[in-house]
Protein backbone atom coordinates (compact mmCIF):
# COMPACT_ATOMS: atom_id res chain seq x y z
CA UNK A 1 0.00 0.00 0.00
CA UNK A 2 1.21 3.51 -0.91
CA UNK A 3 1.14 6.25 1.81
CA UNK A 4 1.26 9.98 0.22
CA UNK A 5 2.43 11.99 2.78
CA UNK A 6 1.43 16.03 1.96
CA UNK A 7 2.99 19.55 3.71
CA UNK A 8 5.83 21.84 3.95
CA UNK A 9 9.87 20.67 3.82
CA UNK A 10 12.34 23.25 4.29
CA UNK A 11 15.80 23.54 5.15
CA UNK A 12 17.18 22.87 8.16
CA UNK A 13 20.15 24.18 10.35
CA UNK A 14 20.26 22.46 13.80
CA UNK A 15 23.33 22.38 16.43
CA UNK A 16 26.63 20.69 15.35
CA UNK A 17 28.91 18.77 17.48
CA UNK A 18 30.81 22.25 18.28
CA UNK A 19 29.19 25.36 19.96
CA UNK A 20 28.08 28.27 17.62
CA UNK A 21 27.87 25.77 14.76
CA UNK A 22 24.73 24.42 12.80
CA UNK A 23 24.45 21.32 10.36
CA UNK A 24 22.42 22.12 7.24
CA UNK A 25 19.70 19.36 6.78
CA UNK A 26 16.29 19.06 5.09
CA UNK A 27 13.05 18.74 7.63
CA UNK A 28 9.69 19.37 7.82
CA UNK A 29 6.58 17.65 10.25
CA UNK A 30 5.33 15.59 7.68
CA UNK A 31 8.39 15.12 6.11
CA UNK A 32 10.43 14.30 8.78
CA UNK A 33 6.97 11.36 9.09
CA UNK A 34 7.47 10.30 5.66
CA UNK A 35 10.92 9.64 6.01
CA UNK A 36 10.79 7.29 9.05
CA UNK A 37 7.70 5.71 7.35
CA UNK A 38 10.18 5.10 4.27
CA UNK A 39 12.43 3.67 6.05
CA UNK A 40 10.14 1.55 7.84
CA UNK A 41 10.09 -0.08 4.31
CA UNK A 42 6.64 1.40 3.28
CA UNK A 43 5.97 2.32 -0.29
CA UNK A 44 6.04 6.48 0.42
CA UNK A 45 4.92 9.32 -1.98
CA UNK A 46 5.18 13.33 -0.70
CA UNK A 47 3.02 15.71 -2.24
CA UNK A 48 4.91 19.28 -1.82
CA UNK A 49 5.98 22.42 -3.97
CA UNK A 50 9.81 23.42 -4.54
CA UNK A 51 11.51 25.99 -6.28
CA UNK A 52 13.67 25.98 -9.28
CA UNK A 53 17.25 26.75 -7.09
CA UNK A 54 19.48 24.29 -6.27
CA UNK A 55 18.42 24.62 -2.52
CA UNK A 56 15.45 22.45 -3.87
CA UNK A 57 17.23 20.29 -5.80
CA UNK A 58 19.16 18.84 -2.89
CA UNK A 59 16.20 18.77 -1.13
CA UNK A 60 14.75 16.36 -4.14
CA UNK A 61 17.76 14.26 -4.10
CA UNK A 62 17.47 13.63 -0.17
CA UNK A 63 14.07 12.63 -0.92
CA UNK A 64 15.60 9.91 -3.45
CA UNK A 65 18.07 9.09 -1.73
CA UNK A 66 14.96 8.05 1.09
CA UNK A 67 13.05 6.16 -1.07
CA UNK A 68 10.41 8.91 -1.55
CA UNK A 69 8.91 8.81 -4.30
CA UNK A 70 9.36 12.70 -5.65
CA UNK A 71 6.09 12.27 -8.89
CA UNK A 72 4.19 14.46 -6.76
CA UNK A 73 6.70 17.52 -6.34
CA UNK A 74 5.94 20.31 -8.40
CA UNK A 75 8.82 22.64 -9.09
CA UNK A 76 7.98 26.27 -9.33
CA UNK A 77 9.93 29.07 -11.16
CA UNK A 78 11.60 31.70 -9.07
CA UNK A 79 10.84 30.34 -6.09
CA UNK A 80 12.73 28.83 -3.18
CA UNK A 81 12.04 26.90 0.03
CA UNK A 82 11.61 27.79 3.40
CA UNK A 83 14.53 27.66 6.09
CA UNK A 84 14.58 27.23 9.86
CA UNK A 85 16.88 27.05 12.55
CA UNK A 86 16.84 24.97 15.66
CA UNK A 87 17.91 26.44 19.37
CA UNK A 88 17.86 23.95 22.18
CA UNK A 89 17.80 24.75 25.66
CA UNK A 90 19.67 22.59 28.79
CA UNK A 91 16.29 19.60 28.43
CA UNK A 92 16.96 19.58 24.27
CA UNK A 93 13.50 21.63 24.11
CA UNK A 94 13.40 23.10 20.61
CA UNK A 95 12.90 26.44 19.90
CA UNK A 96 12.69 27.43 16.38
CA UNK A 97 12.99 30.63 14.17
CA UNK A 98 11.43 30.60 10.62
CA UNK A 99 12.21 32.17 7.27
CA UNK A 100 9.16 30.39 4.97
CA UNK A 101 6.71 33.55 4.30
CA UNK A 102 7.14 33.37 0.39
CA UNK A 103 7.80 29.00 0.14
CA UNK A 104 6.18 27.86 -2.92
CA UNK A 105 4.18 25.41 -0.91
CA UNK A 106 1.97 28.24 0.40
CA UNK A 107 0.13 27.93 -2.85
CA UNK A 108 0.00 24.27 -2.85
CA UNK A 109 -3.72 23.98 -2.80
CA UNK A 110 -4.38 27.07 -4.90
CA UNK A 111 -5.40 25.01 -8.13
CA UNK A 112 -7.17 21.73 -7.96
CA UNK A 113 -5.16 18.99 -7.88
CA UNK A 114 -5.93 15.22 -8.55
CA UNK A 115 -5.92 12.68 -5.64
CA UNK A 116 -2.94 10.94 -5.42
CA UNK A 117 -2.95 7.01 -6.00
CA UNK A 118 -2.77 6.10 -1.92
CA UNK A 119 -4.07 3.48 0.64
CA UNK A 120 -3.29 5.97 3.10
CA UNK A 121 -2.64 9.93 3.25
CA UNK A 122 -1.17 11.79 5.95
CA UNK A 123 -1.18 15.67 6.84
CA UNK A 124 -0.81 17.68 9.88
CA UNK A 125 -2.34 21.16 11.18
CA UNK A 126 0.97 22.53 9.38
CA UNK A 127 0.43 21.40 6.23
CA UNK A 128 -3.18 23.06 6.67
CA UNK A 129 -1.92 26.47 7.91
CA UNK A 130 0.71 27.23 5.15
CA UNK A 131 -1.93 26.24 2.70
CA UNK A 132 -5.00 27.71 3.64
CA UNK A 133 -5.52 30.13 0.84
CA UNK A 134 -6.79 27.05 -0.87
CA UNK A 135 -8.70 25.04 1.79
CA UNK A 136 -11.52 24.45 -0.43
CA UNK A 137 -9.35 22.64 -2.86
CA UNK A 138 -7.56 20.61 -0.17
CA UNK A 139 -10.91 19.36 1.43
CA UNK A 140 -12.16 17.97 -2.01
CA UNK A 141 -9.44 16.44 -2.46
CA UNK A 142 -9.04 14.83 1.08
CA UNK A 143 -12.85 14.01 0.07
CA UNK A 144 -12.27 12.32 -3.58
CA UNK A 145 -9.36 10.22 -1.55
CA UNK A 146 -11.64 9.02 1.09
CA UNK A 147 -14.14 8.21 -1.63
CA UNK A 148 -11.57 6.08 -3.04
CA UNK A 149 -11.27 4.03 0.18
CA UNK A 150 -8.01 5.72 1.36
CA UNK A 151 -7.73 6.07 4.88
CA UNK A 152 -6.91 9.43 6.08
CA UNK A 153 -4.47 10.24 9.02
CA UNK A 154 -3.57 13.66 10.84
CA UNK A 155 -1.84 15.35 13.64
CA UNK A 156 -3.14 18.46 14.43
CA UNK A 157 0.38 20.01 15.22
CA UNK A 158 -0.39 23.73 16.03
CA UNK A 159 1.68 26.15 16.09
CA UNK A 160 0.05 29.74 17.32
CA UNK A 161 2.32 31.33 15.02
CA UNK A 162 0.84 30.46 11.32
CA UNK A 163 -2.79 31.47 12.40
CA UNK A 164 -4.43 35.14 12.01
CA UNK A 165 -5.71 33.82 15.40
CA UNK A 166 -7.01 30.63 17.36
CA UNK A 167 -10.34 31.13 15.76
CA UNK A 168 -8.95 30.93 12.52
CA UNK A 169 -6.83 27.86 12.82
CA UNK A 170 -10.08 26.19 14.94
CA UNK A 171 -12.63 27.16 12.06
CA UNK A 172 -9.81 25.41 9.15
CA UNK A 173 -9.01 22.33 11.52
CA UNK A 174 -12.70 21.67 12.56
CA UNK A 175 -13.63 21.10 8.90
CA UNK A 176 -11.16 18.81 7.98
CA UNK A 177 -11.91 16.69 11.44
CA UNK A 178 -14.83 14.57 10.04
CA UNK A 179 -12.79 13.47 6.81
CA UNK A 180 -9.80 11.75 8.89
CA UNK A 181 -9.70 8.15 9.96
CA UNK A 182 -6.70 8.28 12.05
CA UNK A 183 -5.71 11.74 14.48
CA UNK A 184 -2.38 11.93 16.13
CA UNK A 185 -2.76 14.57 18.45
CA UNK A 186 -0.01 16.17 20.65
CA UNK A 187 -2.74 16.70 24.17
CA UNK A 188 -0.10 20.18 24.87
CA UNK A 189 -1.18 21.59 21.23
CA UNK A 190 -4.47 20.56 21.66
CA UNK A 191 -4.84 22.25 25.10
CA UNK A 192 -3.80 25.63 23.11
CA UNK A 193 -6.31 24.75 20.11
CA UNK A 194 -9.33 23.56 21.43
CA UNK A 195 -9.28 24.72 25.26
CA UNK A 196 -9.13 21.10 26.63
CA UNK A 197 -7.12 20.09 28.97
CA UNK A 198 -7.61 16.07 29.51
CA UNK A 199 -6.93 12.98 27.38
CA UNK A 200 -10.61 11.73 27.33
CA UNK A 201 -11.24 15.26 26.53
CA UNK A 202 -9.30 15.03 23.35
CA UNK A 203 -10.38 11.82 22.65
CA UNK A 204 -13.57 12.86 22.76
CA UNK A 205 -13.32 15.99 20.53
CA UNK A 206 -11.93 13.85 17.65
CA UNK A 207 -14.60 10.78 18.53
CA UNK A 208 -17.51 13.39 18.14
CA UNK A 209 -15.91 14.56 14.59
CA UNK A 210 -16.01 10.96 13.56
CA UNK A 211 -12.63 9.33 13.80
CA UNK A 212 -12.16 6.10 14.29
CA UNK A 213 -8.55 5.54 15.87
CA UNK A 214 -7.06 8.23 18.48
CA UNK A 215 -3.66 8.16 19.68
CA UNK A 216 -2.94 11.32 22.32
CA UNK A 217 0.67 12.08 23.30
CA UNK A 218 0.68 13.55 26.77
CA UNK A 219 3.36 15.26 28.35
CA UNK A 220 4.28 12.84 30.62
CA UNK A 221 5.77 10.40 27.86
CA UNK A 222 2.61 8.55 28.26
CA UNK A 223 0.62 7.79 25.29
CA UNK A 224 -3.05 6.27 25.25
CA UNK A 225 -4.46 5.02 21.72
CA UNK A 226 -8.36 4.35 21.42
CA UNK A 227 -9.90 2.23 18.21
CA UNK A 228 -13.45 1.43 19.14
CA UNK A 229 -13.38 -0.58 22.01
CA UNK A 230 -10.06 -1.23 21.93
CA UNK A 231 -7.78 0.78 24.19
CA UNK A 232 -3.92 0.65 25.25
CA UNK A 233 -1.66 3.23 27.09
CA UNK A 234 2.08 2.75 27.64
CA UNK A 235 4.61 5.58 29.22
CA UNK A 236 8.25 5.51 27.71
CA UNK A 237 11.28 5.51 29.41
CA UNK A 238 13.09 8.85 29.74
CA UNK A 239 16.47 8.92 27.92
CA UNK A 240 18.41 12.23 27.64
CA UNK A 241 17.09 14.31 25.31
CA UNK A 242 19.62 16.70 23.53
CA UNK A 243 16.87 18.13 20.63
CA UNK A 244 13.41 16.93 20.91
CA UNK A 245 13.07 18.23 17.68
CA UNK A 246 10.85 15.86 15.05
CA UNK A 247 9.77 13.52 18.45
CA UNK A 248 6.26 13.71 17.81
CA UNK A 249 6.49 13.05 13.95
CA UNK A 250 9.10 10.17 14.87
CA UNK A 251 6.13 8.55 16.67
CA UNK A 252 3.77 9.28 14.11
CA UNK A 253 5.65 7.28 11.88
CA UNK A 254 6.33 4.64 13.90
CA UNK A 255 3.03 4.50 14.94
CA UNK A 256 1.30 4.33 11.67
CA UNK A 257 4.23 1.95 9.99
CA UNK A 258 3.37 -0.46 13.44
CA UNK A 259 -0.51 -0.39 12.88
CA UNK A 260 -0.30 -0.74 8.82
CA UNK A 261 2.00 -3.91 9.00
CA UNK A 262 -0.72 -5.32 11.92
CA UNK A 263 0.32 -4.81 15.02
CA UNK A 264 -1.53 -4.33 17.92
CA UNK A 265 -2.57 -0.75 19.30
CA UNK A 266 -0.08 -1.25 22.41
CA UNK A 267 2.52 -2.66 19.97
CA UNK A 268 1.95 0.46 18.22
CA UNK A 269 2.43 2.53 21.11
CA UNK A 270 6.19 0.92 21.82
CA UNK A 271 7.54 1.11 18.60
CA UNK A 272 6.00 4.63 18.33
CA UNK A 273 7.57 5.60 21.75
CA UNK A 274 11.23 3.49 20.76
CA UNK A 275 11.71 5.36 17.31
CA UNK A 276 10.38 8.92 19.31
CA UNK A 277 13.56 7.99 22.02
CA UNK A 278 16.30 7.60 19.24
CA UNK A 279 15.33 10.63 18.03
CA UNK A 280 15.51 13.19 20.82
CA UNK A 281 19.07 11.58 21.06
CA UNK A 282 20.57 13.44 18.15
CA UNK A 283 20.24 17.07 17.05
CA UNK A 284 17.43 17.93 14.11
CA UNK A 285 14.64 15.67 13.17
CA UNK A 286 16.14 13.18 11.26
CA UNK A 287 18.93 10.86 12.42
CA UNK A 288 21.43 8.79 10.68
CA UNK A 289 19.41 6.46 8.56
CA UNK A 290 21.95 3.66 10.75
CA UNK A 291 20.33 4.69 14.02
CA UNK A 292 16.86 4.65 12.95
CA UNK A 293 15.48 1.49 13.54
CA UNK A 294 11.86 0.57 15.21
CA UNK A 295 13.11 -1.86 17.83
CA UNK A 296 15.02 -0.10 20.13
Amino acid sequence: MRVCCAGEVMLEMAAASEPGLYRAGVAGDTFNTAVYLARAGLDVAYLTRLGDDSFSGDILRRMREEGIGTELVERCAGARPGLYLISNDARGERHFHYWRDAAPVRSLFDQPLPAPDAGLFYFSGITLAVTRSGRDNFLRLLGELRARGCRIAYDSNYRPQLWDSVAQAREYNRSVLPLCDIALPTLADDCLLWDISTVQACRALYADAGTGEIVVKAADLTAQAFAGPLHAQRRAAPVRALDTTGAGDAFNAGYLAARLNGASLDDALRAAQALAATVVQYHGAIIPREDATQDH
